[in-house]
């Protein structure tokens, strides 16, 4: 006897495809979420030791906001931290399929606050540099050697500063995939396209 085939309906071999590709946007939106919500905590705790970061002694005494370049990374800190909070409350809040233009906001504004972060902790690593080595060409003495404490923190907030660089580049990664992965690039008109003329010899 042959067996019979069964009828299978398109719900039925579509149902179980539907149902993972749900739970792996699930699974891919809550690690986005936590992926944001980390950075926060680490601008937070950055802001924080440049903020407190001050020292007083026989040779003077110097704080953070003596120095411009720090105020940046303070300021860089804050925008992210409050950048990270908010984008990660609008993926709790609308977990709703991306469009367009939310895709495009997300791509463009992870891009900035990547380069904004890392351009903060690049010009801190540089007076740092200065501040522990000096220069002599310009007979700029070594500061650290006196302020050793504000130079402790200054390098702590600096190092946790790159640890925010390197959770924005994965940010950065995922809301690139998100954007050109779901939505191809314009299409250009046949008729108004430039027509290459192939020479075979």
């Amino acid at each position: 006897m042959l067996a019979e085939k069964t009828a299978t309906s398109p719900m039925e071999i579509m149902g179980p495809r539907d149902e993972e590709d749900g739970s792996n946007s699930n699974a891919m939106r809550t690690a986005e979420t936590l992926l944001r919500l980390v950075p926060m905590a680490l601008c937070i705790s950055a802001l924080v030791l440049m903020l407190k970061d001050s020292q007083t002694n026989d040779f003077g005494s110097i704080s953070y906001s003596d120095l411009g370049t720090f105020r940046y990374l303070v300021h860089a800190n804050g925008i992210c931290a409050g950048y990270s909070l908010l984008s990660a409350i609008i993926i709790v809040a609308m977990p709703r399929p991306s469009s367009m233009s939310r895709a495009w906001t997300f791509f463009f504004l992870d891009q900035v606050l990547t380069y904004t972060i890392l351009a903060a902790g690049a010009v801190s690593v540089e007076v740092l540099f200065l501040a522990y080595k000096g220069d002599t060409a310009i007979t700029w003495s070594a500061a650290c050697g006196s302020f050793g404490g504000f130079c402790h923190k200054a390098t702590a907030s600096v190092v946790i500063t790159f640890v925010v660089v390197a959770c924005y580049a994965m940010i950065s990664l995922i809301s690139s995939y998100k954007l050109f992965s779901k939505f191809d690039a314009p299409v250009a008109n046949p008729g108004r396209g430039i027509n290459i003329t192939a020479f075979q010899g």
